[in-house]
């Protein structure tokens, strides 16, 4: 062997923590006749190196590589080196990273020793960025300041200021992982948003601090949150009602949050197989899980998802139109208006303290398949079947009387339509939309209705 360069430069990409692991593509090693002779050719990795380094703690690294030690043949060797390489992207603070395996020198070298040096390049002490974002049905133009690797064992600090359609936001943000276990982090979070909700004739400004440490059991993503929240809720317009005028005003909130994910989708944005498990618990008085499965591994894609929430008070006070679910839009139950589901006044609508939607949907290639294996790919034709309703609850009653009213009145629709994937970021739907079980005070959007964003029933 005389030296062996693998894995080519891979710009940073992706989300904020660094480079996910779906988004590098897997080593290509060519099938060649003496494959089999390397397989089974003893080796000892030596020493590795890591160049380039200039404010990062050798220290961090030490746990990412540590791997490669272990590899027993030169396919072993390139393979857990190409490991490394993915875990040291993920910690977000190179921009690229190179492998060079080569043969020890030196006079301690052993006939099958082997060197693995990994180089590096730091990404710089402050980076900016401008993005613009889409979420659920509303846009917004985001300004990012990062410091990555402040202290040099991938700490980074964050400053964000985000301009919308409906909301407005700046926050700052510390993140700190623990090293050699990337899952296990920690992060404090000061932050204001302000946001508009037409549906309700309502405009919130929130200031908070939110403390949140992730970490991972067997195979699910833990999060354990807290968040203190100074609120002032104002009247959007004068035609607002009685009721959202009594909510108006300041409110302090503290919250405590546990969330569980499950996630063996193999992509967030029009999956193909695998299933979503969330469980969201905030406090003790809010559970709000959402099940999404995906079947199917067939380019005909059957894909069924279920959210619920439970919104308890605690003592005498009545809970907040803050904090209350909504429901209705073409994110969830397609057919109707954006959050225009269930209690209301005056035209202004209140929110509930339970709620559950459900959704059947059919995503098959475009007919014909136009732009196969290009551009026609990241369309979808889209056949769906949602249902759900959303009330409140007398909490004198037993169960069996809360399942009961969840049951009546539910309002469902039926359609089809054309979605676009944006990457695995975002997807837009445009749906000939047939709305069902429409109640009144309930608004409506029979006939076509547009929707973008991130999170879909």
């Amino acid at each position: 062997i005389s030296s062996i360069h693998i894995l080519d430069p891979l710009p940073m990409k992706g989300p904020e923590l660094g480079v996910q692991a779906d988004d590098i593509e897997p080593p290509e090693i060519e099938q060649e006749p003496k494959q089999e002779v390397l397989e089974n050719k003893d080796v000892v990795v030596q020493r590795v190196h890591i160049d380039g380094l200039g404010r990062t703690k050798e220290d961090l690294l030490t746990y990412e590589i540590a791997g490669v030690f272990r590899a027993k043949n030169l396919i072993d060797v390139m393979r857990k080196s190409h490991e490394a390489r993915q875990k040291l992207l993920r910690l977000g603070i190179f921009r690229k990273v190179n492998v060079v395996i080569d043969t020890s020198r030196g006079e301690d070298a052993l006939p099958n020793g082997l060197d693995v040096t990994f180089e590096v390049t730091e990404l710089r002490r402050m980076t900016g960025s401008y993005n613009t974002m889409v979420g659920n049905n509303e846009g917004s133009m985001v300004l990012g300041l990062k410091l990555p690797n402040v202290f040099g064992r991938a700490e980074k600090l964050t400053f964000q200021f985000s301009y919308g359609t409906k909301e407005t936001s700046y926050g700052l943000s510390f993140f700190k992982p623990q090293p050699g276990n990337f899952e296990r982090n920690f992060s404090v979070n000061v932050y204001k948003v302000t946001g508009q909700f037409p549906w309700s004739s309502l405009r919130e400004t929130d200031r908070g601090v939110s403390a949140e440490f992730s970490f991972p059991v067997w195979r699910t993503s833990q999060t354990l949150k807290w968040e203190g929240v100074w609120r002032e809720l104002s009247c959007l317009a004068r035609t607002a009602s009685f009721a959202v005028r009594q909510e108006s005003g300041h409110s302090l909130k503290s919250s405590l949050s546990h969330a569980m994910v499950i996630d063996t989708r193999n992509s967030s944005i029009l999956p193909r197989q695998g299933g979503l498990l969330k469980i969201h618990q905030v406090s003790v008085y809010i559970s709000d899980p959402h099940l999404n499965l995906v079947p199917t591994p067939l380019t005909d894609v059957l894909s069924a998802s279920l959210w619920g929430g439970l919104l308890l008070p605690i003592g005498d006070k009545p809970t907040s139109i803050a904090d209350r679910f909504y429901l209705g839009g073409p994110t969830s139950i397609r057919g109707f208006s954006m959050y225009s589901l269930g209690p209301q006044s005056e035209g202004d609508y209140l929110g509930g303290e339970a709620y559950w939607a459900g959704g059947l949907h059919l995503y098959t290639p475009l007919p014909f398949r136009p732009g196969r294996g290009g551009f026609g790919d990241l369309f979808r034709t889209h056949f769906f079947l949602n249902a759900g309703n959303l009330c409140n609850l007398n909490y004198g009653e037993g169960p069996q009387a809360h399942l009961k009213k969840l049951a009546e009145c539910i309002r469902w629709s039926y359609g089809l339509g054309i979605v676009l994937r944006l990457g695995n970021i975002a997807r837009l739907e445009l749906n000939y939309c047939i709305p069902m079980g429409v109640q009144s005070g309930d608004r409506i959007c029979d006939g076509v209705q547009f929707g973008a964003g991130i999170r879909f029933l």
